[in-house]
């Protein structure tokens, strides 16, 4: 079963023989630049991609951004105005 995008929360790279590699950005602990590029995984598995350390880094970035943006664009706006948000109803509210 082959995912397109984001629809898994996961990346795509690539591994050295060019295959692609879907990889849950939540479980790279660190990666590494020798000469490769070394992703280690949470579970202490290695994996080798052809990116290099700035393209994965930005491959996460740009997909923490994505899922961000549909946080922000689910979360209620903030009521204005003299409702819940002025101060004489805070204190009338507490006592």
């Amino acid at each position: 079963m082959c995912v397109e995008g984001n629809e898994a929360g996961m990346i795509q790279l690539t591994r050295l023989n060019n295959q692609p590699l879907m990889v849950n950005s939540d479980l790279i602990k660190f990666i590494e630049k020798a000469p490769d590029t070394v992703l280690t995984l949470v579970s202490g598995e290695k994996v080798v991609v052809l990116e290099s350390c700035e393209q994965v880094l930005e491959k996460v970035v740009e997909f923490r951004r994505t899922i961000l943006s549909g946080v922000k664009a689910l979360a209620p706006e903030p009521k204005r105005g003299s409702d819940a948000t002025s101060s004489g109803n805070m204190k009338s509210k507490v006592e």
